[in-house]
């Protein structure tokens, strides 16, 4: 299968991880972020950890949606959902993240609430067109990569109407993260694994802060085992010749632009916003966006008076450090006791991208033996 096979090709792993342990060098410790949580699955998920030297550390960072959103902003979408009339929509993992107190939208929905699953934003509108006389609010999150949706279904409600459909949203983007993140004390950080899909919106420009402010390498890298092996090889090679520049191991899907006609979408509907709360990295200027006056009357916030919400994460639950790269999610004193994929205490446990979930279902055999 094209370019599928060609990237799990064993013997080839072998290969680069070999070339990997011969480069790397043995004085020195590395240590690389993949920012994505699809890396970090992917990561665990081949073994590729297995196959890297004692001194070449992965550090798993923030880049997963549902990890990030601060729980005050759950706590506002159950806020909506129980709002009398209202039909809220949702991707699946953001129905289990508990909010305060363990009320996820999942609770809220046994208590009474119009709370539905959707795959996509096009889910959503149909319940819009299906249900003419409820109030639709579409709970969107995510990276650069689910925004374009999100600007698309706005476009087309208005094209077509839907004055009962809304946007709760929850959009984040990465380049302020990632400076977020070099500006954490503790942290040393050597280079990043670039994500992808990311990447192919909003292109390997974005990224050059990185090496310009910092002096930090960045690899994007596709998902496959190949993929993460090779961006890491390319690393060790710009630290080992002290280079660090922006580059781009996923050139059959990602180019320099990104997508331009997908950013001009989101340039219709979204500015961005001065602030937002990050779970793990607090309030990060300009790292978000929300809609542009234009846009106002599909607002969910406005249309149904939410006000922010502040709270705090389960005194248990040591996601933040997590995201931050600060501890591995074995390290944390819930994990795999209090806290399973079953009875999560936060939203790295529940995400399908998250860190810990990831060292739950493919790491924790490999770390008890």
């Amino acid at each position: 299968m094209k370019y599928i096979d060609e990237y799990r090709n064993g013997a080839v792993a072998q290969a680069v991880a070999a070339q990997i342990q011969k480069e790397a060098t043995p004085a020195r410790h590395y240590r690389f972020m993949e920012f994505c949580g699809g890396h970090t699955h992917a990561i665990f998920r081949y073994g590729i950890e297995t196959l890297l030297p004692s001194n070449v550390e992965m550090v798993h960072g923030p880049g997963c949606p549902v990890c990030v959103l601060p729980i005050g902003r759950v706590d506002m979408a159950v806020q909506l959902a129980q709002k009398p009339g209202v039909i809220l929509a949702s991707y699946a993992d953001m129905l289990r993240v508990p909010g305060s107190g363990k009320v996820s939208l999942l609770t809220a929905k046994a208590r009474g609430a119009d709370v539905r699953m959707v795959y996509s934003t096009l889910d959503a509108l149909e319940i819009a067109r299906q249900n003419p006389n409820r109030q639709v609010a579409f709970f969107a999150i995510g990276f650069e990569t689910t925004t374009p949706m999100s600007a698309s279904a706005l476009l087309q409600a208005q094209a077509q109407g839907l004055t009962n459909f809304s946007l709760f949203c929850n959009h984040v983007m990465t380049p302020p993260a990632m400076r977020a993140i070099l500006g954490i004390e503790g942290v040393p950080l050597d280079g990043f694994v670039g994500p992808s899909h990311v990447s192919t919106i909003i292109g390997t420009r974005a990224y050059r802060f990185v090496p310009d402010a910092f002096g930090k390498p960045v690899v994007i890298s596709g998902f496959e085992p190949l993929d993460v092996l090779q961006a890491i090889l390319m690393l060790v090679r710009q630290v080992n010749s002290g280079r660090a520049e922006v580059e781009n191991e996923f050139a059959r899907a990602v180019g320099e632009e990104g997508n331009v006609k997908a950013q001009t979408v989101i340039d219709r509907v979204f500015q961005v916003r001065d602030r937002f709360e990050w779970r793990g990295l607090g309030a990060i200027p300009s790292s978000a966006l929300e809609l542009r006056p234009e846009w106002h009357d599909w607002d969910a916030e406005r249309r149904f008076d939410l006000e922010p919400i502040v709270a705090s994460d389960h005194p248990a639950c040591q996601c933040a450090s997590v995201l931050r790269g600060q501890i591995k999610p074995q390290d944390c004193k819930v994990f795999a006791t209090a806290c399973t994929p079953e009875t999560p205490l936060g939203s790295c446990m529940v995400s399908s991208e998250g860190a810990c979930a990831a060292y739950y279902r493919y790491g924790r055999h490999q770390s008890a033996g």
